[in-house]
């Protein structure tokens, strides 16, 4: 098979995906366009990419379900980490390809062994304590005021615990876990970066991420970040080292803090597409979709240049409204030059439940600013 060659073809690679989520739906979406078949493995009967795929019901943490959903396929990936990582490991070993590989998708599950693997590879990241249990944490009243993580199973902004002084330590979790000193920081930007097989590495321009105040999640995101030229360089190459470390195959989303003095620090890392790439999709000339299947299927990279400034506003479910999903405000944002809605094919909705994402795109700063602002305003996603 030419890899570079005119008469490359996609048609025969069967690619699975294990979630079935909105990343998987736009990665999909992504590779339809090359004739690409996807598979699907999730859990719920109604998960977005059930129309867009061949579809299987079914758990993804489950060895033999894991097993059989990829033995027919060539090329398995991941939207999400709770995944089965020995089914994957016994696939890898039957000849399938996994991305990324289940070694790296096992690590970066528990935040504590991710923290060691930054620390003993001398990638910058907060001073940190592993903690076994509640009454482990009180004993560190000293380390204080610090941010408690679950070990496990924790994710958009669940299983994170901000411990400030020494009545907050009753709230710290009573289950391993990573103790970390609170960050005095000035900014959180995230940096996606991909690796093929061949080693080609790739890089997006930094972007700067805004969280909701209740919900712990990205509300909006501006790109490229608004960080000097030195911050800039060295978070990007603070991105490629880490993908070069683990010697992962596929995309990588690096988060990081930008301290007040101006360090860059890692705080986590996902290996997959990731909230803070959507807005690539009409904001760089390669989606991070794109470029997430040019990796694991070994092409070579695409340009990651920005067409030009962007802004991305996540759709999230409105407090106090439960049940099938209704958009209000969305004709009034589809009227606005360079705004993209993507909806995600939820069909009910819950308070800060991710509904969708608006990628804003507009040469002049101010004007972006001032239509994310309209966006996150306007657009609604109530019952």
């Amino acid at each position: 098979m030419k890899e570079h060659g005119a008469n490359f073809s996609f048609d025969h690679q069967k690619i699975g995906i294990l979630g079935g989520g909105q990343l998987g739906r736009m990665l999909i979406q992504q590779g339809i366009d090359w004739n690409l078949s996807f598979f699907v493995l999730d859990p719920d009967a109604d998960a977005p990419c059930r129309s867009l795929a061949n579809f299987t019901q079914g758990k993804l943490t489950d060895f033999d379900t894991v097993m059989n959903f990829g033995m027919p396929l060539d090329i398995i990936t991941i939207e999400i980490e709770n995944v089965n990582t020995e089914a994957l490991k016994e696939l890898e070993r039957r000849g399938k390809q996994v991305f990324p590989q289940p070694d790296i998708i096992e690590l970066i599950q528990d935040k504590r062994k991710q923290k060691k693997f930054y620390q003993d590879h001398g990638i910058p990241t907060a001073d940190f304590l592993l903690t076994e249990n509640r009454d482990d944490v009180g004993k560190h009243q000293d380390f204080l005021p610090a941010v408690h993580k679950l070990g496990r199973e924790g994710y958009d902004g669940r299983g994170v615990q901000l411990l400030r002084k020494a009545e907050d330590l009753s709230k710290a979790f009573d289950a391993p876990g990573v103790l970390e000193k609170l960050i005095d920081f000035e900014k959180e930007i995230s940096i996606i970066v991909s690796r093929n097989k061949r080693g080609e590495i790739v890089s997006y321009p930094a972007v700067e991420m805004v969280f909701h105040p209740k919900a712990n999640l990205v509300e909006y995101l501006f790109a490229p970040a608004q960080v000097n030229e030195t911050v800039a360089r060295q978070a990007d190459l603070i991105a490629r080292d880490v993908i070069q470390k683990l010697g992962m195959i596929g995309l990588l989303a690096v988060e990081m803090f930008v301290t007040r003095a101006g360090v860059v620090i890692v705080n986590e890392i996902a290996p997959r597409p990731h909230n803070s790439g959507h807005h690539t999709i009409e904001g760089n000339v390669t989606s991070q979709y794109e470029q997430h299947l040019r990796a694991i299927l070994n092409i070579v990279p695409g340009t990651t240049t920005a067409s030009g400034p962007a802004a991305m506003v996540n759709l999230l479910g409105e407090e106090g409204f439960t049940g099938p999903a209704r958009y209000e405000g969305i004709g009034e944002v589809l009227a606005m030059s360079g705004v993209y809605v993507h909806l995600y094919g939820k069909k009910m909705t819950k308070p800060f439940r991710k509904m969708g994402h608006v990628t804003i795109v507009d040469p002049d700063i101010e004007s972006l600013k001032k239509k994310a602002n309209f966006v996150k305003h306007t657009l609604k996603v109530i019952a």
